[in-house]
């Protein structure tokens, strides 16, 4: 079995997909992974599928509709439960130094995004646009783990290692500068050379003292 039959038996386990539809849904995912849903046309999803265009609204009314049928199952069945659960790991280790926790958070994240890059490349690029794929990324991941961060981070703050500043404000520096990190390196720059393990180090001395000289 492939890795793309493998993948919609997870995410469509309960419907019966026509061999037409799982064509339709690999040629999709592959199509708006390299081009964005914008620039994808359906004719040339029919086309990378090998069937007709008129075949893809006989299954799905719109453009639209064939994206939210790909990206909600993807963060109900498969990335939302990988990445929550697999964070929790994270943090349920109780690290006795930040850098270890910031070090042990960025190679998990890594790690996920290296195995599902085309899937997360369309949920980074369509969630800010689309309410419902939105709404449910902060419905199966984001209110999943961002309280357990708030407590991580405020344990680091009462232990002296990081400053004194609001916990949420904390948090979304730390958040944006490893997200920040990762998606450039496997997203708008994966073609530059990367030292990983210095690049991470980097991020982890940049979170935990930032640019200016004391």
């Amino acid at each position: 079995m492939s890795e793309e039959e493998i993948l919609l038996q997870q995410l469509f386990e309960e419907e019966k997909l026509t061999e037409k539809q799982k064509k339709i849904i690999v040629a999709a995912i592959e199509s708006f992974s390299e081009k964005g849903y914008a620039a994808t046309s359906t004719n040339e999803i029919a086309k990378k599928a090998g069937v007709a265009e008129g075949t893809i609204f006989r299954h799905y009314k719109t453009k639209k509709e064939l994206l939210v049928s790909i990206v909600a199952p993807l963060m109900t069945k498969l990335i939302g439960p990988v990445i929550v659960n697999d964070f929790h790991k994270v943090l349920d280790r109780p690290y006795e130094h930040a850098e270890d926790f910031l070090r042990a958070a960025i190679e998990k994240r890594r790690e996920i995004i290296k195995k599902m890059l085309p899937v997360i490349k369309i949920m980074i690029q369509e969630i800010p646009f689309q309410p419902e794929l939105r709404e449910q990324f902060l419905e199966q991941i984001a209110r999943k783990t961002f309280d357990r961060i708030l407590i991580v981070i405020k344990s680091y703050q009462d232990k002296g290692q990081l400053i004194e500043m609001p916990t949420l404000s904390a948090a979304r520096l730390v958040i944006s500068t490893i997200f920040g990190y990762l998606i450039s390196r496997y997203i708008f720059f994966p073609e530059s050379e990367w030292d990983d393990e210095l690049e991470t180090e980097r991020t982890i001395q940049f979170i935990m003292h930032g640019l200016g000289k004391k």
